[in-house]
């Protein structure tokens, strides 16, 4: 496996001048003759409680401060996958597009510097439908960013969020997710197709199920000749806490109960058959191997 790292930082105003973008940047991998890009759509802001507020602190602030992480603030980053093929162009997620966050949203610009324009794109493959994976499939004018691409999301995930129970059992931290979900997912409605756990979606993409974070987000096992990474979507959600004590629960799991025996039973299988991944919210550009120790695991870049 090859990987090359190219780091382009571009500055400039966003959409009717709102704000200045923050920095981009792109990273490169190969496995045989397929290409795949990761591409920043920025960061999020997010209260530190927002994920580990049932924790014990004393030991999660002593685990963030050996990451150089203090105060109340996380700000994790947000990686776009991007796969090439020679036929087909694949994006997993969209990213959180201009509605969500300032600090988010720039994976439109990095595309146009890569030189992939959106009409390039023949699939999109949702890992799950959270705001910063799912928001960036619509421009300011309603009108769809990648026009030519066919919609895949996991069968479980899709029925979830368009379940007319759902903004009535999500709860009130999370209804702004459930009618984002209902808006975005039904303007690619006569375009989106779904897939099970196990199944091949497309040439080369092996669909993994690993829910919890939501009830049906799944990750994808992307294979070129004898190589294979796993994009991770946010079954495991950052590059400290998760790593470290697996099985503590997330705030930011939906089914944090699952979201933990999941995050366990993955981090085992990639330790153990060092699988290469890219984890959505690991440190840009995201791509690493998990590396075991007792019951924690490590988290090693590439």
């Amino acid at each position: 496996m090859q990987i090359n790292r190219r780091t382009l930082l571009k500055s400039g105003t966003a959409a009717l001048g709102a704000t200045a973008l923050p920095g981009w940047a792109h990273a490169q991998m190969t496995l045989g003759n397929v290409q795949i890009d990761t591409l920043s759509d920025g960061n999020l802001v997010l209260p530190r409680e927002f994920q580990f507020g049932d924790l014990p602190q004393d030991e999660v602030t002593e685990i963030l401060a050996r990451y150089g992480i203090t105060g109340d603030e996380m700000t994790p980053d947000c990686n776009v996958t991007l796969m090439r093929d020679g036929t087909n162009t694949v994006l997993f997620d969209v990213g959180a597009g201009p509605n969500f966050m300032p600090s988010a949203g720039t994976l439109w610009e990095a595309l146009d510097e890569l030189g992939v324009y959106p009409e390039d794109v023949t699939h999109v493959v949702f890992t799950h439908a959270h705001p910063d994976h799912l928001w960036g499939l619509l421009d300011d004018f309603d009108d769809l960013v990648f026009p030519e691409a066919q919609y895949m999301i996991g069968r479980a995930e899709r029925d979830y969020w368009l379940d007319p129970a759902t903004p009535d059992t999500i709860g009130e931290a999370r209804l702004a997710f459930a009618a984002g979900a209902i808006r975005y997912l039904g303007a690619i409605e006569d375009r989106l197709t779904t897939f099970e756990d196990g199944e091949e979606i497309l040439p080369g993409i092996a669909a993994r199920a690993t829910f919890g974070h939501t009830p049906g987000h799944m990750a994808f096992e992307l294979r070129g000749g004898s190589e294979s990474v796993m994009v991770l979507g946010d079954c495991i959600g950052n590059a400290h806490v998760a790593f470290e004590r697996p099985g503590w629960v997330s705030g930011s799991d939906q089914d944090q109960e699952m979201g933990a025996a999941t995050r366990v039973a993955l981090l085992d299988q990639l330790a153990n058959d060092q699988m290469p991944f890219i984890g959505f919210h690991m440190p840009y550009p995201g791509i690493g191997r998990a590396e075991k120790s007792g019951d924690s695991y490590r988290f090693v870049a590439a």
